[in-house]
This record gives structure tokens, sequence and C-alpha cells, in this order.
């Protein structure tokens, strides 16, 4: 038997790169999409404890598909645990427009909906397709993220260990001109140039950020996706700083003095 597989992502549930996806998919299973009614982009982890989350059922879709209106975060539960028609055995988020790379998975609500499956129990992968989208009529080569987006699915889902997902990046180039795949891990990003003051609006700021990827760190995903490579970066969703916690325990838990 096939699996069940939930699919979601922060672009919203007409984004081509979540109907492309949802579509490749059903060659491994049975596909429910759940995904927000618009861009939730760098919406990270948020989960709606206050406000209602509605939901729609869309008709003319290839598979079963729900628009949602609340984050990432929230269409893993709601299809999860009402709308899958059972415990998906796979989530997979994306194909999102554009990098989710380095210090950015903490923004990404891509990343966050696959930590979410994570921590509720559930296989996860997160796609991103990498590219500057500065022009609308620039091509995107989402079929190049897709096929390695179902390959990892299908090799890997059973294998991946308890509390981890995947991360996948992939240059948005054409199948044939991709380099390979490398195994990374998750490089830093530190941005010059984080605010542009909007002159003529009083106070009024934009959050940016410039990266030169010339400072990308070997073995990082930013150096793989900067080389031409997808990358292939293991996560977990447990933040503990292992290496530090022998040092702190030595200093900190000291028998009280009598």
């Amino acid at each position: 038997a096939g699996m069940r597989i939930l699919v979601t992502n922060d672009d919203g549930v007409e984004s081509p790169g979540i109907l492309r996806l949802a579509d490749e998919l059903r060659r491994l299973g049975d596909v429910t999409v759940v995904a927000p009614d618009g861009d939730r982009s760098a919406i990270s982890h948020r989960i709606s404890f206050r406000d209602p989350v509605g939901v729609v059922a869309l008709g003319e879709r290839s598979v079963p598909t729900f628009s949602c209106t609340g984050t990432p975060a929230d269409c893993v539960v709601l299809g999860a645990f009402e709308l899958c028609d059972g415990f998906p055995d796979l989530l997979v988020s994306g194909i999102n427009r554009g990098a989710n790379l380095g210090d950015d998975v903490n923004y990404s609500g891509t990343v966050a909906a696959a930590m979410e499956a994570t921590l509720i129990g559930i296989p996860a992968l997160a796609v991103s397709l990498c590219g500057m989208w500065h022009d609308a009529s620039d091509p995107t080569y989402w079929e190049t993220a897709s096929a390695l987006a179902v390959d990892l699915a299908e090799q890997w889902r059973a294998r991946i260990p308890e509390g981890l997902f995947i991360n996948l990046n992939v240059p948005n180039v054409r199948p044939g001109e991709l380099r390979g795949v490398r195994v990374t891990r998750q490089g830093q990003k530190r941005y010059s140039d984080r605010l542009i003051r909007l002159e003529d609006e009083g106070a009024v700021y934009r959050i940016t950020g410039r990266f030169d990827m010339r400072l990308a760190g070997l073995g990082t995903d930013l150096e793989a996706v900067r080389d031409g490579f997808a990358s292939v970066t293991p996560m977990k969703s447990d933040r503990t700083a292992d290496s530090l916690l022998a040092e702190l325990r030595e200093e900190l838990e000291k028998p009280a003095r009598a």
C-alpha cells in the first residue's frame, strides 16, 4: 500500500510549487494538501492558539485540497488530526519559492511546518527552490526540486529517526544542469545592511539584509547551493546545546552547603 502524504507550504495554496509537488507525490500514495489561503512567508512556527482557524475544501484539484486561514504549522495539525483520513506517514512542505538556507531556517514557515510534523511524530521533508525572484518572467524549474523531493520521500521516509527532518534546497536550474547532491550542515548567514529607513514616511523602516555567498562555510548548505548542488541537511527539533551540558552541570549543580 502507498503512503498517506500530507503536503503544505508557506507560499499559499495557489502556489505553483505546491501544485507541482502534490501532483508528483501521487505516485507514492494518497496525497492531501492543507495550505494557507495566502502567503505566510517568514512567519516561522506560529500556532494560532487564540484565533479560530477556518478551512475550505477546494474543488477541481488532482488531490484533496484544503485552504486554511492559519499558518503552515496550523495546517500540519489540521491535516494530521482532521483532514487526511488517517494519520499521515509523511509530511512534505514546499516547494518554497526561494531558498531556506543557513540561519534563515529560523524564520521560514516552510521549515516550521516540517518541524511541527516532527514534533507530533510525522517524518518530514522541507523543500525549497533557490533563486533570485526579481523578475516574474524568469524561468522557474519546479521539476528539478520535485523530482529530488519525490526520490527523498521514497527512499528516506521510513529511515528518518524520530525528532529529525530533512531540509532540501535545490538550485533553480534545469534537471540536467544540476551538479549533484551534497549532504550538508546548516550554515551561518550573517546579514549586513539590515535596515532601510523610508525617508519620506517618518520613522518607518524596512527590515532587509544582504549576504555575500562567497562567505559560505565549508560543508554548509550555503556552499552547496552556491556551487550548483542540491543541499540535503538533516535537522532536529531538540535545540539542546549538548556540548555545553557537562560544563554547566559542573559549574551549577554544586552540592548545597550544610
